[in-house]
This record gives C-alpha cells, sequence and structure tokens, in this order.
C-alpha cells in the first residue's frame, strides 16, 4: 500500500471515531436537558411583576446572587445571557429569562410571567397592548445567506 492510502484510511477512521463521540455526548446531553425542562415545569409559578430593564450581560455583571454565580460553569461566566430587572412585589430582582421569549417582553409594563427558580419561561400581557419590536432587517452577508437557504427549501440558521 502507498502512504497516501495509509493516510487516508487513518482520517477516515479518526473522523468515524469524532462523529461516534459527538452522537454519543449529544445523547447524554439531550438527556440532560429533558430532565432539566421536566424540573423545570415542576416548579414554576405565576407572578405578576413590573419588568423595569432588560439586557443581554455577562453573568458577574449581571446582578444575580453570588451562590448562583458560584454554581455555573466558567465558560458560561463570560457568556452573555439575557437578565430581566423586575419588581416582583417590593422587591427588585434580577432574574434569567428564556432566549426564546426575551424579545417579547416588554419594558415599563406590568406582566404576568411563568417564573421557574431566577428563570423566566413565558410572560403574557397584564395590562394594555403588548407592543413588540419588530423585527429587524438583516444586512450583508446574513441577509443573502438566508435568502439562498429560503430559495433552497432549508430552515433559516439563527
Amino acid at each position: 500500500m502507498s502512504t497516501g492510502w495509509i493516510i487516508t484510511i487513518v482520517i477516515a477512521v479518526i473522523l468515524i471515531a469524532a462523529i461516534v463521540a459527538l452522537y454519543i455526548f449529544g445523547k447524554k446531553a439531550e438527556k440532560k436537558q429533558a430532565e432539566q425542562e421536566a424540573q423545570m415545569e415542576q416548579y414554576k409559578q405565576t407572578v405578576s411583576m413590573l419588568i423595569i430593564d432588560k439586557k443581554r450581560m455577562k453573568l458577574t455583571e449581571s446582578g444575580l446572587p453570588q451562590s448562583v454565580i458560584e454554581q455555573t460553569p466558567k465558560l458560561m461566566r463570560r457568556a452573555k445571557l439575557p437578565i430581566v430587572k423586575a419588581k416582583v412585589g417590593p422587591q427588585v430582582m434580577s432574574l434569567v429569562c428564556d432566549e426564546k421569549i426575551f424579545d417579547e417582553v416588554p419594558v415599563k409594563k406590568e406582566v404576568k410571567a411563568t417564573v421557574s427558580g431566577i428563570y423566566i419561561t413565558g410572560v403574557k400581557g397584564l395590562h394594555g397592548k403588548n407592543t413588540s419590536a419588530a423585527p429587524v432587517k438583516k444586512k450583508g452577508f446574513k441577509a443573502w445567506v438566508e435568502k439562498l437557504q429560503e430559495k433552497a427549501g432549508a430552515t433559516p440558521v439563527k
């Protein structure tokens, strides 16, 4: 056998091993996420709150309790999370919002929110109309990629 074939076989074996490892880790992460969602569903409550402010900020700058910051992995401390500052009863609290509903959360409005611990999972407007922001127009490369995906029939990547 020539060295070209040997190199090709070695690379193929390494790629197959990497795919199998990613598949196994993906299955474990999927099970863990399902358990966490079930636990959050178990402890959710509906609370009336006044949304003061919402921002994407680092966990260390968010104003969350120190015990929460210490329990998070080191890599997640650097990532920006959707943080909502809200008045719940007489207390002003910083809460972590679900990424899916962050854009729908109205600022300076009273809402009924579904909360699980310090995590907001759902929001419904309490007084007045819910004014959500208009979708932002994408420019340049992202718009071009989205247009091509739409033509191909693929779902857009976010």
